[in-house]
């Protein structure tokens, strides 16, 4: 199976590409999409659906995961994380592909083993369990998501 993990952001949406297979993770590919500030709302989403769109055709995700959006004390930037998600979720919804949601604590504790992790530590243990070498920090939250999206299909998926 390969997942396709995304950290929203209007600034920059990390995403990572990881294949599993019931036992193994292996690392595919990461990246940033980064969108300028002093561009407009309109502008910026469509800079991520598209490169979104690059990523899904480049790398042909079976599956995806996002990270659900966390409401912090300014709702501005809450709203502006929400519509980022929005066109990562539209992106892969009209190629065809269903996304998964995982809160950030779930994230942090499947990778970390603690729910309150600092990004640090995600992206350390992310290079530990990929092998992948040093991963931005976007990124790694987005391989983060990837992992947790796997363990999580194992943990609840069927016997056969």
């Amino acid at each position: 199976m390969r997942i396709l993990g995304i950290d929203p952001g209007l600034h920059i949406t990390g995403w990572g590409v990881i294949n599993y297979d019931g036992y193994h993770l292996k690392y595919v590919a990461h990246g940033t999409i980064v969108t300028k500030p002093g561009d407009t709302i309109s502008w910026r989403l469509n800079e991520i659906y598209k490169e979104l769109s690059n990523v899904v055709e480049d790398y042909r995700p079976n599956e995806v995961a996002i990270e659900e959006v966390f409401v912090n004390n300014n709702p501005h930037s809450s709203l502006k994380l929400g519509m980022a998600r929005g066109a990562a979720i539209c992106c892969v919804g009209v190629l065809g592909l269903d996304v998964s949601e995982y809160t950030p604590n779930k994230i942090k504790k499947s990778v970390v083993g603690a729910g309150h992790a600092t990004k640090d530590q995600i992206s350390t243990m992310v290079q530990i369990l990929l092998n992948c070498g040093s991963v931005k920090l976007d990124a790694a939250d987005a391989l983060a998501v990837a992992i947790c999206h796997a363990h999580n299909k194992t943990k609840y998926q069927e016997p056969s």
